[in-house]
């Protein structure tokens, strides 16, 4: 008695799904622009900083003071396009900037 041969299931298209679904899973979560600050509250939000930017491009800007989340004072710049910038609050023309919204 023979038995007869059943067709095999088709896997690559499956597998060809699940592995384009992990990259592009990759590929969205590495797409976070340098200087952002990070999503996280309960540490530093600035893990890279930004040296200066045009300060026209700037439309508000927050100023975290050391805490017991972060022992350094972080500098938020929101651009007039809505995305966030750490700025370095030791570079001179962000300190320059600082003073003279201290002064207003």
């Amino acid at each position: 008695m023979a038995h007869a041969a059943l067709p095999a299931a088709p896997r690559a298209p499956r597998l060809l799904r699940a592995t384009l679904l992990l990259l592009l899973l990759l590929v969205a979560s590495g797409r976070r622009a340098a200087g952002a600050p990070a999503p996280t509250e309960l540490r530093c939000q600035c893990l890279q900083m930004v040296q200066g930017i045009h300060f026209k491009n700037i439309q508000s800007v927050k100023m975290s003071p050391p805490g017991p989340h972060c022992d350094q004072t972080e500098v938020i710049a929101t651009l007039k396009s809505g995305q966030d910038v750490c700025l370095n609050p030791e570079a001179p023309m962000v300190k320059k900037f600082l003073q003279k919204m201290l002064s207003r």
